[in-house]
């Protein structure tokens, strides 16, 4: 006895790619959805990112600064 769904058998190899592209699938959107979402409320600036790729020599400025704020004993566990 075998249970089909639009001809895939649910126990065979077919399910399980068919499982895991809807699962890849959803995934990749909802990555994308939260992507542009972060970038439409000003948390994360993709563009100063994308100019990485042009200034990459050592003498060109940093995207980021680092914030060296972190003492021994913080929150997150970080020695300075």
């Amino acid at each position: 006895m075998s249970l089909e769904i639009y001809g895939f058998d649910l126990i065979s190899v077919n399910a399980a790619y068919l499982f895991s592209i809807i699962f890849l699938t959803i995934w990749l959107y909802s990555y994308i959805v939260y992507l542009y979402r972060a970038q439409a409320k000003g948390k994360i600036d993709y563009e100063k990112y994308g100019k990485l790729a042009l200034d990459d020599s050592l003498d060109d400025e940093p995207v980021e600064s680092i914030k060296d704020n972190t003492n021994k004993g913080d929150k997150n566990g970080l020695v300075k």
